[in-house]
């Protein structure tokens, strides 16, 4: 029986020493997560030029003479992107109520969620950007806070700034690609709940962007 208990006792020390481990891994990745987004965040807002508001642009007198962002006139325009350390981004997520700031890569894979959260698919420009973030605390761990009513704002690298409001939560399974692909969203953020078998998932539709209310004759459509 002493035999057994001891040998009980060791088990139960080693599993408390794993989830120790474990604990200390988590900690240590997420500070790493977090240095390297704000290195890579500074990087890329240092390379977004300041746009043109839309009150600045209705100023200008002459139509003809106003600036239409690229997007309006070819919203099927690929996302332009920054190129830093090998890796492409398409702007920049920031989240006002959570003081949150975050580098978007142009593709995604478990190596670049490491670094950013990334473009899952689609495009702002046609109104269906779908973007994954890991489980960071300084990624989208906090918006699992998130029911309804927050804003988000996207800005792409030439500037052009999307504001969204958060209108629908809700917890996908993890394989289930069509339900998060699914709906008219203007933009969806999801992240892995723990144990990685469901998905986060937060709706948001846009309430305000850059566009040129009228077209100048011979501009396009």
């Amino acid at each position: 029986m002493k035999k057994k208990g001891s040998v009980l006792i060791t088990v139960g020390v080693l599993f408390l020493a794993a989830a120790f481990a474990l604990a200390a891994y988590n900690i240590w990745d997420d500070k790493r997560a977090a240095e390297e987004s704000e290195t890579v965040l500074e990087q890329v807002e240092v390379q977004i030029p300041e746009a043109v508001t839309r009150e600045e642009n209705e100023k200008i007198a002459d139509p003809s003479e106003r600036v239409i962002p690229d997007y309006v006139l070819d919203p099927t325009r690929e996302m332009p992107v920054i190129r830093i350390d090998g890796y492409e981004y398409i702007g920049v997520l920031d989240v006002p109520s959570l003081s949150l700031s975050l580098p978007i890569m142009s593709d995604w894979d478990e190596t670049r969620l490491k670094i950013s959260p990334c473009r899952y698919k689609g495009s702002a420009y046609q109104g269906n950007l779908i973007i994954a973030g890991h489980n960071y605390k300084s990624h989208f761990r906090s918006l699992k806070t998130f029911t309804g009513g927050e804003t988000v704002i996207f800005t792409d690298v030439d500037g052009n700034r999307f504001t969204y409001e958060v209108v629908e939560a809700e917890i996908l399974n993890g394989s289930d690609v069509e339900r998060m692909e699914s709906g008219e969203w203007d933009l969806t953020l999801f992240t892995c709940t723990y144990g990685g078998k469901t998905r986060y998932t937060l709706r948001c539709e846009l309430v305000d962007s850059y566009a040129e209310p009228a077209l100048p004759a011979g501009s396009g459509s």
